[in-house]
């Protein structure tokens, strides 16, 4: 893989010879893009592309319940991003940014997460509509959004339920 070149102004750093975590990818993301040009700055969940987030075998069982949900965060791993940019020129030439003060993919760990909506649930997939990112992209976590209201309600019930359809605020 060759890495996205660097633009005019960007600053690019050491990074240090060590890894701290260990992540395991627990499927694939498939998406209507394959060149990074090709991908949405943010994914629409109103009418973007309906993409298929695709779990491995041994996580299939963790999808028990996924249809009372019709929100989800969706976290996964920009594989084809540069990791080593301090400073970047985002691609709305709004002028040179630090990394942190982006939502860009070009960062010491390319963790992107994206808030979808679910359009279907099939054996093994979920059928979204809000990402933005590549082609094969692998999968790191999926995870129900409550709203803050469903949140505090929880709290002052004591209760672990969740209301079968939650909204964002």
């Amino acid at each position: 893989m060759t890495e996205p070149e660097v633009r005019p102004g960007e600053i690019v750093g050491d990074a240090p010879d060590r890894a701290d975590a260990t992540l395991m990818f627990i499927g694939r993301i498939r998406t209507p893009f394959h060149r990074l040009r090709d991908c949405p700055r943010q994914g629409s969940a109103a009418d973007g592309p309906v993409c298929r987030i695709e779990i491995d075998e041994p996580w299939r069982q963790a999808m028990h319940g996924l249809e009372a949900h019709s929100r989800l965060q969706v976290l996964y791993w920009m594989d084809k991003a540069r990791r080593d940019l301090l400073v970047q020129m985002p691609r709305t030439g709004a002028g040179r940014a630090g990394t942190f003060a982006l939502r860009s993919p070009m960062r010491p760990n390319p963790i992107a997460v994206s808030l979808v909506t679910v359009t279907a649930i099939e054996d093994g997939a979920i059928l979204v509509r809000g990402l933005d990112c590549l082609d094969g992209t692998p999968l790191l976590d999926v995870k129900p959004c409550r709203s803050r209201s469903a949140q505090r309600d929880e709290a002052a019930s004591g209760s672990g339920s969740r209301p079968a359809e939650e909204a964002l605020e």
